[in-house]
């Protein structure tokens, strides 16, 4: 099941607004539909998303460690 979180736009500003640990993030396309999800130091795995990845938005939910990353993922998948 998909994170219940408000889109927001991947940009410099959004990413600039990322906090700066882990957490569980989930890439969407234009129209909303989920293109990818992952676990990582948010700040810095959306900084790779802005710069490589094709998503226009992004929702993410923080995480205490990654293994608690690792968790959130396996029940939003």
């Amino acid at each position: 099941m998909a994170l219940r979180k408000q889109w927001r736009t991947l940009d410099r500003a959004t990413v600039g607004k990322a906090p700066d640990r882990f957490g569980y993030y989930e890439l969407g396309d234009a129209d909303g539909a989920v293109v990818d999800s992952s676990v990582g130091v948010l700040r810095d795995a959306l900084k790779d998303a802005l710069s490589y990845g094709s998503a226009s938005k992004v929702r993410w939910t923080e995480a205490t460690s990654r293994e608690h990353a690792e968790r959130l993922a396996e029940e939003h998948r």
